[in-house]
Formats: structure tokens, sequence, C-alpha cells
């Protein structure tokens, strides 16, 4: 007999199992599949149930998806593991077959390193030999670099690239070369250079240069220590401690000597106008400068010397050029200081680092022979080439500015130096510029001021040794803009007389002149002797007279700036 399980049906009624006989089994299934063919309602919810739709479908095909995905990954890795495995038997079997020539007996200074690979090779060595010399002096130590590694490379090589012997030793051959370089860094470190006597201040309320006495220097005895570091070396005392020695070395100049040999070495002077505010500009940069001390292989800054020429340190404005105008600046004329101050440079065998020309053509040196400069901008510097300190001297009195540089010569006996310019080319000048005057007639013209024309300049160092030319080279090129004329004419329709002859005369007069026409001096040289400026004790002026600029008796600016004059092409 079959059990029936009981099932819920219909509107929750539940029906208890009982035991059936074989044709009620029968009679109940015909009567079912009865209900399922008529529709009941228990056959239509069962129908349902069992419907598979569309969402059906989409999950059978993400589980595919998915499957497909997971085994894809794990047959991946498999193979992954399958090849790490074999890179690892490979790298197995390489790094475990040994250098056939090693399995024999292999020794290096007793070592024995058969069967080891290279680097336990060297590692051997190393531990039986370690690398830790050093250097001392004055409580202070060196390490040198380990000098034995590559010797060790070459045996290593010698070894594991061919058939090896049975016994090696550790040779220092060709060692020298490295030891001296190791050497030298010692010295380097340790060397102190002897110092001259030499000028090391200068006393403004006296006047005169301050001198530094001498002292001597330590010189590292660089032979005997390389002997005693390759002694170690061969003796395989690869910690020894080295005891370095140093010689007593004396300069070459005393403070007496440094008295009777500092002297004029450059100097030049050039003159100036009658402007009192440019006068004391000139007074006031020309002062910040003297007595100015710079050593061997520094660079002198006119612009760090002076600082910013500003009213509150003095400087009054007076006639400069900003963009091609005329106006007042403060610090107006401190570029005929940095002027002279260049050619008692070049005079001297001073290295210059920055110069630039003017906007316009200076009336005070000849052109191309001039230093523009402005706080903030272009700027004159030169570098102390020489051995020995030198120094700045400066004197102003009656319009005449000199500049010397005192130091010990650094040209050789009978060479001087000199700049010679010449203008290549003539450039026009900017058109003019138009004044109403409505007391000239109608359609008359007046020229108030001539134009002036631009210039181009090659500037030349020619050297002579005992007045014979040796060398003639370029130096720079300078370049100066035109300035237009002024011309006054009447366009204006109305003739007004004039009444007051005075007055027109004082109209007719260029700003800034005073009254004096602007005139330029002749580009000429004169010679100058070598008055004017007082020396400090020790400084003798034996040096030849130089080149002295042309005098002028322009009251109007020269072109130079104060604080913001930036001039076209500065290197040209």
């Amino acid at each position: 007999m079959n059990q029936i399980d009981n099932r819920q049906r219909g509107g929750g009624r539940a029906y208890s199992s009982r035991k059936v006989s074989s044709k009620s089994a029968s009679e109940a299934s015909r009567r079912t599949g009865q209900a399922y063919r008529t529709g009941s309602p228990y056959q239509q919810r069962r129908g349902k149930k069992r419907r598979k739709g569309p969402q059906y479908n989409i999950t059978k095909i993400l589980l595919a998806i998915i499957l497909a995905v997971a085994s894809f990954i794990c047959i991946m890795a498999a193979v992954k593991l399958m090849g790490g495995s074999r890179a690892k038997e490979t790298e197995v079997n390489t790094t475990t077959v040994s250098d056939p020539e090693l399995r024999k007996e292999v020794k290096v200074e007793g070592i024995t390193i058969t069967g080891m690979s290279r680097e336990e090779a060297r590692e051997a060595i190393e531990k039986q030999y370690p690398w830790g010399m050093k250097v001392t002096y004055n409580q202070e130590e060196y390490k040198l670099k380990n000098l034995m590694d590559k010797k060790v490379d070459a045996l290593l090589d010698e070894i594991y690239s061919g058939e090896p012997k049975e016994s090696y030793t550790l040779d220092s051959e060709g060692l020298e070369e490295a030891v001296q370089a190791e050497v030298k860094a010692v010295a380097g470190k340790w060397d102190v250079a002897p110092k001259n006597g030499s000028v090391s201040g200068f006393d403004k309320n006296t006047g005169t240069f301050v001198y530094s006495g001498e002292k001597n220097g330590v010189v590292i005895d660089q032979e005997k220590l390389a002997a005693d570091i390759m002694s170690q070396i061969k003796a395989k005392d690869y910690q020894a401690v080295i005891q370095a020695s140093g010689k007593e070395v004396a300069p070459k100049i005393t403070e007496a000597q440094a008295k009777e040999m500092y002297k004029v070495i450059g100097t030049y002077t050039t003159t100036t106008t009658a402007n009192s505010d440019r006068n004391k500009n000139i007074e006031l940069a020309s002062g910040a400068l003297n007595g100015l001390i710079i050593q061997p292989g520094e660079e002198f800054s006119f612009n760090k010397a002076t600082g910013e020429r500003s009213p509150a340190k003095g400087y009054r404005p007076a006639g400069a050029y900003l963009n091609g105008e005329l106006i007042e600046e403060p610090g107006g004329g401190v570029c005929q200081v940095s002027s002279t101050l260049y050619n008692a440079v070049v005079f001297a065998g001073l290295s210059t680092t920055e110069r630039h020309a003017h906007s316009y053509e200076p009336s005070y040196v000849t052109p191309g022979e001039d230093a523009m400069v402005s706080y903030g901008g272009p700027d004159m510097k030169f570098v102390n080439n020489s051995s020995t300190a030198v120094a700045i001297r400066t004197s102003f009195a009656n319009r005449k500015l000199k500049i010397s540089i005192v130091g010990i010569p650094i040209l050789e006996e009978g060479v001087t130096l000199s700049m010679t310019s010449k203008k290549t080319a003539e450039l026009d000048a900017p058109a003019p510029v138009y004044e109403e005057d409505q007391t000239l007639q109608l359609g008359e013209e007046k020229i108030v001021k001539a134009e002036t024309k631009g210039s181009r300049w090659v500037t030349n160092l020619v050297t002579k040794k005992n007045g014979v030319v040796v060398s003639d080279e370029l130096l720079h090129n300078s370049t100066y803009r035109g300035k237009p004329a002024t011309i006054k004419r009447n366009q204006s329709g109305v003739v007004i007389p004039a009444t007051d002859p005075a007055s027109s005369a004082a109209e007719s007069t260029p700003a800034g002149s005073q009254g004096t026409a602007e005139t330029t001096a002749p580009h000429n040289n004169e010679t100058a002797g070598n008055s004017g400026g007082t020396q400090g004790p020790g400084t003798t002026e034996t040096q030849p007279s130089q080149t002295q600029g042309p005098t002028s008796a322009t009251e109007a600016a020269d072109g130079d700036g104060g604080q913001n004059v930036i001039p076209p092409n500065p290197f040209n």
C-alpha cells in the first residue's frame, strides 16, 4: 500500500493520511486527471507556479557566465602555477649547477672557496680581509675608499671564467694611481694656503690703507702619505690607521713687503659739470667706493657697493633718461662714477664681468668706454683675478673725479692696457619735436635744439709691452640712440608780437641747460697726470699716466640712470 502525504489544498483544509487500496488510488488518479482537464482552480494555481518566464532565462544566462569566468580564472591560475614551478625548477637547476672548475681545491690567500658561488667567495674573502683603512690628522679622520675592491673583482673574474689555479693571492700591482687620487682628496681636506701680507682695510678718517700680517700655511706631505698607504696595502693590513704629516709653508709676501709692493695699477680721471645736484650724487657714490677691498676671486658689484641711490641717503634729483625722456631722477650722474671706475678696472688688468652702454652717447668718456648702471637693473661688475686683494681709491674735488685701483701689479712688468673706440655707423635721429610759438610769423620755423644722430661704436682692447703693440682685440660693441631736434613754429593763424625779449630768450633755452647751450665735447683723449688723490702708506703712484675722458661744458644729463633706467640693446 502506498503512503500519500497530506497537502494543503483550497482554503487551507488539512487532510489526514490514510491507507487506500489500489482501486481507490486508481479512482483518485482518475479524478485528479479529470480535475486537470476540467481546469479546476487548484490546477490553475499549480499551472501558474510551474510556468518559466524570461526572468528565469536571464538567471540561467548569468549563472552560465559566472561559471565560465570562474573556470577561466581557475585555468589561468593553474597555468601560472605550472609556469612558476617550471621557472623555479629551471632556476634551481641553474643555481645548483656548480662551476666544474670549483669542484677541485681552490684557495685565495689560504681561504678555500671550492664549491662556492662567486658571491659566496667574495664574502669569504672580505670577511677574512675587511677594508677599513683611515687617515688621521689633528684629531680628524678621513676614510679611504676601498682600494682593493676592483682587485678582488679581477681575481674572481679570473677564477670563475676559466680553468682556475689551485692558489691565488691578493696583489697590489697597479694601485698607484688610485692611491694618488685618494691622497689628493686628503690634501684638499686639510691643506691650508699661506696668507700673504695684504691690504685689509681703509681708515677713512686718516685716508690711509691698513695692512694685515702674513700667516704660514700647511701642506699635507702627499708623497709620504702615498708611500704609507701603499705599504699597508702590500702588508694586507686593510684596517690600518695612518697618521698624515703636514709641512709648514711660509707666505711669499710679508706685511712689510706688501706695503712696498702695493701701488696704483690702474687709474682714470673724468671732469664733471657745474650742476651742483649732479655733483653731489657723484660725491656720494664715489665716497661709497673709497677704500673698498676686493679679495682674490671675489666679484665686485657697483649697485651692491653703493646701494640704492635714494633721497634718504642724500642723493638729489638730477638729469637722467628714462625710456628716452629726460627726467629729474634721484642719483642722476652716478653713471659717471661707474664709467670712471670701469676704465680704471680695465687698465689694471682685472676681469670685467658686466658692462652696459648708455642709451645716448656720454660726454665725459669716449663712447664705447662707458658703463651705465641703474639700481635694480643694469650693473657694472668685475672679478679680482689676481692672487692678492685689491682696493678702490677715489677722490672728487674741483669737478675732477679720479678713481684708482690699488694692488700688487697683475700685468707683467712693461705691459699696459688701453681702449680704443671707433664709430662704425651713424644712425638717423628720431622725428623732430615741434612746439607752437605764436610769436613767430605764420609758416616760420625756428630750430631751438639741433638733432643728434645715433651711432654704433667698436671698442678694442690694446695691449702694449714696452710701448709696442702686441695685441689689438675686440672688447665690445656699443649702440647709442639719437635725439630729435626741437623746432618751434606757428601754425595757429595768429601772430602775437613778442613784448618781452628777456622772457622770450629764457623760453628758447632748453630745459636743464641752466642757460648754457648743450654741446658735445670732442671725443678725443687727453693725457692726465696722477694729481687729485692721496694714497695710503706704502702706496705709490708709479703707474704711467692713463687716459682721461674728454672735458665737457655740458650741463644737461649725460644719459646715466638713477634708479630704473633700462637702455635699449645694453650689450650692443
